[in-house]
């Protein structure tokens, strides 16, 4: 399955998107990531709090992921 659907069809508990504990067991499905290319993606992104979780839109660890796979920061056009 490619990355994209990995992450868009992930089984999470809240259809808004990611809880902490989802990303990292996703993340545990890609060893060679690169975690400081991923985190930094991640840095300043738009997130929701449910039941007192933080939740982060899919959009956002897919193009995380794709930084930490491909060892790149985001690019101008992927920032939102």
């Amino acid at each position: 399955m490619d990355n994209y659907n990995k992450v868009y069809n992930y089984n999470t508990k809240y259809p808004q998107g990611f809880t902490v504990s989802e990303m990292e067991a996703l993340l545990k499905e890609y060893p060679s990531v690169n975690m400081e290319a991923f985190n930094n993606a991640l840095f300043g992104n738009t997130c929701m709090r449910i039941d007192g979780e933080i939740i982060t839109y899919h959009c956002d660890v897919y193009k995380a992921l794709c930084c930490g796979l491909e060892n790149r920061d985001l690019t101008i056009d992927e920032w939102d």
